[in-house]
């Protein structure tokens, strides 16, 4: 039997129909999870479920078992920030990537069934525009104006170097344009004849050479904290009235990406927005150990809560 048809199986049991919908506690053995989650979510394919875990390390062992059931393009991880708050070091170029391909994900008409995430990816503030992003997506035979490109990838945190070796990198020669994607395993060439897309491949770093013809790539932001002319004139403002930051303000004020720069973006939004606040109507929030994910919750807003306070001294330095 495969695991498709023990999905089908599961997904009929009658113990299911007694849940009795939303605000319902069910108790599974940690090695079921997947399995009894799996089975809900293809009880109701229109709905997303939402399922949050206490840790990371939970979140990312769940979601490998739901790939399993479901396939990776039904079930995806959000991740959260490697980095402690207030911290002055970036996340990886991948968290980054994927987060934003969750929240584009999650607004397609083909939504995945199930999106995993821990309390700490839960609570994690969202950046600017985070909900409106929309990926580059590159095709062959496409017209493609490639400083305007470039532009935009520069914009949205890729660097530019000489050889592409690593996500979030950009490299030109000629009519060749290398990008290693933030989301991607692989990184992609666009060889262009003009402004056309001749060929479209992904490509090996060791040797730089060409490998696999791609029909597509979708090409994600870098960085989620995206610096449009309204964020840039909220970094002006903050000169004025926090002037312990000049420094960030101003690199941040002139559009300028640098290391750290994330840690900076509670106070570069308005509003606070997690992804909760995002979720459409007919999603669903499925509590994985809710007593202990409330006890991680307030550890972790605890723990931002001194960090702040006990960085307070250094930030103008």
């Amino acid at each position: 039997m495969q695991l498709s048809d023990l999905l089908g199986s599961a997904a009929h049991e009658p113990a299911l129909d007694e849940i009795g919908g939303k605000n319902s506690v069910l108790a599974v053995a940690e090695n079921a999870r997947a399995l009894i989650i799996s089975a809900l979510s293809a009880r109701s394919p229109q709905t997303t479920l939402i399922v949050a875990t206490p840790t990371g390390t939970g979140a990312q062992q769940l979601h490998d078992d739901l790939v399993q059931f479901l396939g990776p393009q039904n079930a995806l991880l959000f991740p959260a920030w490697e980095t402690l708050p207030f911290e002055r070091v970036s996340p990886s170029v991948e968290t980054m990537g994927r987060r934003m391909e969750v929240l584009w994900r999650m607004r397609d008409a083909n939504r995945p069934r199930v999106v995993v995430g821990s309390v700490r990816a839960l609570l994690q503030k969202l950046g600017p525009n985070a909900t409106t992003l929309e990926p580059i997506i590159v095709r062959p035979g496409a017209e493609l104006d490639a400083d305007e490109l470039l532009k935009q990838l520069v914009n949205g945190g890729y660097r530019r170097e000489e050889l592409v070796e690593h996500r979030g990198e950009i490299a030109r020669r000629g009519s060749i344009i290398d990008i290693f994607p933030s989301t991607s395993n692989t990184p992609v060439r666009i060889d262009l004849w003009g402004d056309e897309v001749d060929r479209l491949t992904s490509f090996n770093v060791n040797d730089q050479r060409s490998t696999d013809p791609l029909s597509e790539a979708l090409i994600f932001a870098a960085r989620e904290l995206q610096l449009d002319n309204e964020v840039m004139d909220r970094a002006r403002a903050l000169v004025a009235t926090e002037s312990w930051g000049r420094e960030h303000w101003d690199r941040l004020a002139d559009g300028g990406n640098f290391d750290g720069m994330e840690s900076w973006l509670p106070w570069l939004i308005e509003k606070d927005l997690l992804l909760t606040d995002v979720l459409q109507d007919d999603c669903e929030l499925l509590l994985v150990e809710p007593r202990r994910m409330r006890d991680r919750a307030h550890d972790l807003l605890a723990e931002e809560d001194d960090l702040a306070r006990a960085l307070a001294s250094t930030w103008a330095q």
